[in-house]
């Protein structure tokens, strides 16, 4: 989505730029040779065939809310699109601190993989939830999981955040299915 925002921004950005570019060569042409007729745009008709539209027609008021309906999905599309950051205390007044949810899924799936008798695991952070899936074959769930966990909770107490996120663990093992 983000990429989304930022390619129609851009779009629009060149569309207002090239409007002004072509705002500011019909006013040059204008002041240069006022009796000649326009350079690109027949702006004379177009300012005769506004000068007769009225306020409340249905015209004008389907074109606003078109406007305004657009300019909605447009603030929409912006906050849907923003970042999802984790913030950490901060160091100062004022610095803010964040981090993203990749990096504290790395940081947590390094310690979780350097625990014994741990062979694989993915973890997904958020900042209000922390999930990891542990692959042993040595120990089952009942035996690893509250250790995973404690050991992740221990990590996240050493990392500075605002609020602590909830710890989910889920080991999946050989013995259990038996």
């Amino acid at each position: 989505m983000r990429v989304f925002v930022r390619l129609l921004s851009t779009l629009l950005a060149l569309a207002v730029a090239a409007a002004g570019g072509f705002i500011a060569l019909e006013v040059g042409w204008h002041w240069w040779r006022p009796a000649d007729a326009p350079l690109l745009l027949p702006w004379p008709s177009w300012q005769a065939q506004l000068s007769e539209l009225q306020w409340t027609s249905t015209g004008l008021r389907l074109v606003a809310g078109i406007t305004a309906a657009t300019g909605l999905v447009l603030v929409l599309a912006a906050l849907i699109a923003r970042r999802r950051s984790i913030r950490l205390h901060d160091p100062a007044p004022s610095v803010s601190v964040t981090t993203s949810p990749r990096s504290l899924a790395r940081l947590v799936g390094h310690r979780v993989r350097s625990q014994d008798n741990v062979d694989g695991a993915t973890v997904t952070a958020s900042a209000k939830k922390v999930r990891v899936r542990a692959v042993s074959r040595l120990e089952d769930e009942q035996q690893l999981r509250p250790r995973l966990a404690e050991t992740v909770g221990e990590l996240l107490g050493e990392i500075p955040l605002t609020k602590r996120p909830k710890v989910s663990v889920v080991v999946d093992s050989p013995k259990d299915r038996r």
